[in-house]
């Protein structure tokens, strides 16, 4: 609407412009909070983190020089470390170098002796981290896209056949641990038909395609293992909105069911399957040390299995914070997801 005054032109945006506007500021706000509370959150984690690696059996120190140390020779290589410092002190040390980028240097590498080969915390997790994101992708471009075909079908189907085989090939998949499904395939698909390497040796000169047939294995042991959380979270939203007035009128009005489920419930549905499917996407990359192991698979949960043997506590340290940031990440971004898809969640009770 627009009033002429004397000297001026007023002009009122539509009603749906406001509400786009206030709907904008206030996901901004509540993405603001989240992340807020993500912050805090990283800092407990980090005190967490700190305090249990204190507890880690045995001593960096005493474990390089051996047995035969004299203790001022190994009080001498604790000071170098650092590890004479309080604990409160060491602490301050750590975030603040991790607030400035600098994740410390690993012990691995130095010696009795005075010489130190070690190398920055960051140069040797990055590597070992583009190989964890590389087999994380390539499991997610699989399994999402299935787990929400195959739970589709089956919200479409239900009480079929197909419906009950599904639903029963997802939970044998989910009950079995990791390490056994990994040695199950690695059995079938590495020795009795060598379709695939049993293990996944990768470098950073591996070409693309020989480093997606190298992952193969594992990534096939990863979308086994959360596929069934999507694929049930996808069919259990879809059935709960199916009985909705709007599904009903959409019937009504002669659509498919294919199409009811895709252009009505499906957008509907977003807030629980996405929370699912950031949570299985961050397991990837947290939850990955069993499967790394297992395939020997150059990645970061690999290197911290082998800084713990180390007692390198610096990359074990930088480890565990990067999979606690990645558990914050992604639940901030199934937060925001879930508000944009559904705007009754901008106002919670």
């Amino acid at each position: 609407r627009i009033s002429k005054g004397p000297k001026w032109t007023t002009f009122t945006p539509p009603a749906t412009a406001q509400r786009r506007r206030y709907r904008g500021r206030v996901l901004l706000r509540r993405s603001q909070q989240r992340l807020a509370l993500g912050v805090v959150t990283l800092f407990v984690v980090s005190l967490i983190i700190f305090t249990s690696v204190q507890f880690l059996p045995g001593d960096f120190a005493q474990s390089v020089l051996g047995q035969g140390a004299t203790p001022e020779t190994t009080a001498a290589l604790r000071a170098e470390l650092g590890l004479d410092q309080g604990p409160v002190t060491r602490y301050v040390n750590w975030i603040g170098g991790v607030l400035q980028g600098d994740l410390g240097t690993s012990f691995s590498g130095r010696s009795g002796v005075g010489g130190d080969r070690s190398r920055p915390v960051v140069d040797l997790i990055g590597p070992r981290l583009a190989n964890t994101l590389f087999l994380a992708g390539v499991t997610a471009m699989i399994a999402v896209p299935l787990a929400l075909a195959l739970g589709i079908a089956a919200a479409l189907k239900r009480g079929s056949v197909f419906d009950r085989s599904v639903n029963a090939v997802t939970l044998i998949t989910i009950s079995f641990p990791e390490f056994f499904l990994a040695y199950i395939l690695i059995l079938l698909l590495g020795v009795i038909w060598p379709i695939f390497p049993s293990l996944s040796d990768v470098s950073p000169d591996t070409p693309f395609w020989d480093r997606l047939y190298r992952t193969a294995l594992p990534a096939l042991t990863l979308t086994l293992v959360i596929i069934a959380h999507m694929m049930r979270m996808t069919r259990a939203a879809i059935i709960n909105l199916m009985a909705s007035p709007y599904i009903e009128m959409a019937r009504l009005a002669g659509e498919s069911p294919l199409r009811v489920v895709l252009n009505y419930a499906l957008p509907n549905a977003w807030a629980p399957i996405a929370a699912v499917i950031a949570f299985n996407l961050a397991y990837l990359i947290v939850g990955v040390v069993v499967v790394e192991v297992v395939f020997v698979y150059p990645g970061v949960g690999q290197l911290m299995v082998d800084a713990v043997s180390a007692r390198d506590i610096p990359v074990v340290q930088a480890c565990a914070l990067i999979f606690a940031a990645t558990y914050v990440l992604f639940n901030l971004v199934a937060d925001v997801v879930g508000i944009v898809t559904n705007p009754r969640l901008l106002h919670p009770k």
